[in-house]
């Protein structure tokens, strides 16, 4: 069978977590490199799909495929490695210390960063024509999208920034249980149908996606946004960050590792003694 059972799954998450640890800062960066682009790929594709349709939630639906390949060529974002590898450390596997996971961080994110920013300026072309003429509606799509999720948050204050936060956190639960949800089957369809479904339901729901930001607002900056380099930091790259730290490691990583890697002890079952034909079987004792 191609499912693999949550006890195996947890061993491999450890595994990967260590794998990417100790992988050299040249493959961290190019694969994080590539991983960014890849997903703001995508994100521009769903939002193209959502202007020509007008079906947002057909948008949702087709966006997972950037995430599917990425993770297929063994490509890694900030969100994945915030899941999988402390938990090397919190396993204490051998060489693994916190200054080593804040490296791949660091790595993962400039690449993230590249790849991302990257497409945001090859996507700023295309619907610019060069920057020739004014966006095309996909373009003036790009540009609204940062304005309400900077300005709109910073409208609201302390509780703009707890929204961001929280909506940083929900959208790593989901997004981290589609990576490990790849660990679940040994067949390719298995782990595209794994990794679709909650990836699906962050998109759809308007969650904060550090990576998918760091497409959306320094495109939406160039093709005529009303918000700033500032704005894009303060309110929303940064909390999102956090709260996708925190999503991803607290109900995702630590859970799974808590109750499938590290179980507690089981409980203490009753003996059951066979007595004679016609009476009830007693309990005899506690093992």
């Amino acid at each position: 069978m191609s499912y693999v059972k949550p006890a195996e799954f947890a061993a491999k998450m450890i595994d990967a977590g260590e794998d990417k640890v100790f992988m050299s800062t040249r493959d961290t960066v190019i694969r994080a490199y590539m991983a960014g682009a890849i997903l703001a790929l995508a994100a521009a594709f769903a939002v193209t799909v959502t202007v020509n349709t007008g079906q947002p939630l057909l948008g949702a639906l087709l966006f997972p495929v950037g995430f599917c390949m990425l993770y297929l060529l063994g490509f890694d974002l900030l969100t994945g490695v915030f899941t999988l590898v402390p938990l090397a450390w919190i396993d204490k596997r051998p060489g693994v210390g916190l200054v080593s996971v804040l490296r791949n961080w660091g790595l993962v994110f400039v690449g993230n960063f590249a790849g991302a920013l990257t497409v945001a300026l090859m996507m700023a072309i295309v619907v610019t024509f060069g920057f020739a003429v004014d966006p095309n509606e996909v373009g003036q799509a790009l540009g609204t999208i940062g304005e309400s999720r900077t300005v709109g948050y910073a409208e609201h204050g302390a509780a703009g920034m707890l929204t961001l936060f929280i909506r940083g956190v929900l959208c790593n639960w989901m997004v981290s249980t589609g990576v490990v949800a790849a660990m679940m089957s040994t067949s390719v369809p298995g782990k595209v149908i794994g990794m679709w479904m909650p990836v699906m339901v962050f998109f759809y729901m308007g969650f904060e996606h550090s990576i998918v930001n760091m497409f959306l607002f320094p495109s939406g900056l160039m093709l005529g946004g009303d918000f700033s380099i500032g704005d894009y930091l303060i309110w929303n790259e940064i909390p999102t960050v956090i709260g996708n730290l925190v999503g991803g490691l607290t109900f995702v990583g630590l859970t799974l590792y808590a109750t499938h890697a590290r179980t507690g002890s089981t409980r203490a079952r009753p003996i059951e003694i066979a007595v004679p034909s016609g009476r009830e079987k007693v309990g005899a004792g506690i093992k």
